[in-house]
């Protein structure tokens, strides 16, 4: 099992960087007690802090781990870096991202081909033998036809290759729409009912 993980400032000031660090450390050392692993993804910085961190959990005890961090965590603290500031309250959250695909896979088993007469130039020959392809993705919908070659086999390979390519133009609509959303998430933090709560300078956890 594994779940994709991020910890976002909301865009909030070097403070709230500062927690996201901790609140990362923290997550790790319990993934290390319940045997999981840690990959991380991207990291954004507010120099020298990270203002964001997206990671993947793996293993079994994932659920048990996220269960308790979902939402925003409040570090109560005085400002480390501006000690007259009179803000004592930080806040950070923590998301469950979907996953998007990193690659996009096109199986033959979901395209179905159609034949035909190819048409346009190339005298007798292009009439008389159906060498044009449609080719159709069934789960998008998707058709492609293709009748560059006089070979059906190399109209084939050509299909899937465009085909291949409006699916990728696909996932790449999908990521920017995915990154939009993120950002709006990270911009606009609800800072009321944290999940967890952390004081003081050594970030410890309030019981």
């Amino acid at each position: 099992m594994e779940k994709i993980i991020e910890i976002s400032s909301g865009r909030g000031p070097k403070e709230c960087c500062l927690a996201v660090q901790h609140v990362f450390q923290k997550i790790q050392k319990e993934a290390e007690v319940l045997d999981l692993k840690i990959i991380i993804n991207e990291k954004d910085f507010q120099d020298p802090f990270p203002s964001s961190v997206k990671f993947k959990i793996v293993g079994k005890n994932c659920p048990q781990l996220i269960s308790r961090w979902l939402g925003v965590v409040l570090w109560i603290c005085r400002s480390p870096f501006r000690p007259n500031h009179p803000r004592k309250n930080w806040f950070v959250e923590v998301l469950e991202l979907d996953p998007l695909e990193e690659n996009v896979g096109l199986s033959e088993k979901d395209v179905q081909f159609q034949t035909m007469r190819s048409s346009g130039a190339g005298g007798q020959h292009v009439n008389k033998v159906s060498s044009a392809v449609r080719a159709i993705h069934l789960p998008s919908g998707h058709s492609v036809q293709v009748m560059d070659s006089r070979s059906q086999l190399q109209n084939k390979q050509l299909a899937l290759k465009r085909l291949r390519d409006l699916l990728e133009s696909d996932n790449k609509q999908g990521e920017a729409l995915y990154n939009r959303e993120r950002w709006n998430d990270q911009v606009n933090i609800d800072r009321g009912n944290p999940v967890l709560i952390f004081e003081g300078d050594k970030f410890k956890e309030r019981k």
